[in-house]
């Protein structure tokens, strides 16, 4: 074999389980994935039989990350003193502050906020089928 076929499958061989594997998230997609996980997990708590009386009383948290008020319903939710007991609501406010952490220190420049509508965070994303008013009617 010659000298340069040996360097070659030397590389091939080396780059090759690099070149498969798939590129690390970026800030932005960690913070839309995140913050996907978070609404849903709030959704799933709120919708859970048997759960503490004080999830009931937990302000709305379907979070938007191209609205400015993002941050501030993060860190209200965070340092909220509801349900500071209940073990899943605690995991929910771990998850909450990374999130607040990431877009407040990590990914600031990646952000761009396309609304500032505070209304919009407290309530699910009605969709085309809901559309108008919080409750779903028009």
């Amino acid at each position: 074999m010659a000298p340069w076929t040996l360097c070659l499958l030397l590389l091939l061989l080396l780059a090759g389980p690099q070149a498969g594997q798939a590129a690390p998230p970026t800030c932005y997609s960690r913070m839309l994935t995140l913050s996907q996980e978070i609404t849903g997990d709030f959704q799933s708590l709120q919708a859970a039989e048997g759960v503490e009386p004080c999830v009931r009383n937990l302000p709305g948290l379907y979070l938007d990350i191209h609205n400015y008020c993002v941050l501030a319903k993060l860190r209200d939710f965070v340092a909220s003193t509801e349900c500071w007991r209940a073990a899943p609501v605690d995991a929910l406010k771990d998850k909450a502050r990374k999130l607040y952490t990431i877009m407040n220190s990590f990914c600031r420049r990646d952000l761009v906020f396309l609304s500032d509508d505070c209304q919009a965070l407290e309530y699910p994303d009605p969709g085309p089928a809901t559309a108008g008013s919080p409750d779903g009617q028009s």
